[in-house]
């Protein structure tokens, strides 16, 4: 089973997620600390990386360029409930595979990504 590192602000959004990857297969572990997900990541054997923008310890964007210092070469997803266009500009030089809004079929538009794994 690959590992899947999700990084949100949102309980319910953290536990929905952990759901849905383990109905795609995928074994999901979620975060709510941006330090935390690094230091899983620096761990070892991540497949992907789906990260919001609003954490408790930072946001979005210091994550994304924190793990883009880091030894993971994966791809990072951002699925988020910010202004995708505001956003999607700023990261997609960043390394950054796909912006998905929360407040659309959120689970459609990931499932493509997920396949490629």
């Amino acid at each position: 089973m690959k590992a899947i590192i999700h990084v949100d602000n949102s309980d319910f959004f953290r536990t929905l997620m952990k759901v849905f990857l383990a109905e795609q297969g995928f074994l999901g572990t979620s975060f709510s600390h941006g330090a935390d997900a690094l230091e899983a990541i620096k761990q070892g054997d991540v497949s992907l990386v789906i990260t919001g923008m609003s954490l408790s310890d930072m946001d979005g964007e210091e994550l994304i360029k924190r793990i883009c210092a880091s030894s993971y070469t994966g791809p990072i997803i951002v699925l988020t409930s910010d202004h995708l266009e505001t956003i999607q500009e700023t990261l997609q030089y960043k390394g950054v595979k796909a912006c998905i809004s929360k407040a659309e079929a959120w689970q459609e538009k990931l499932l493509p990504y997920l396949s490629n794994w």
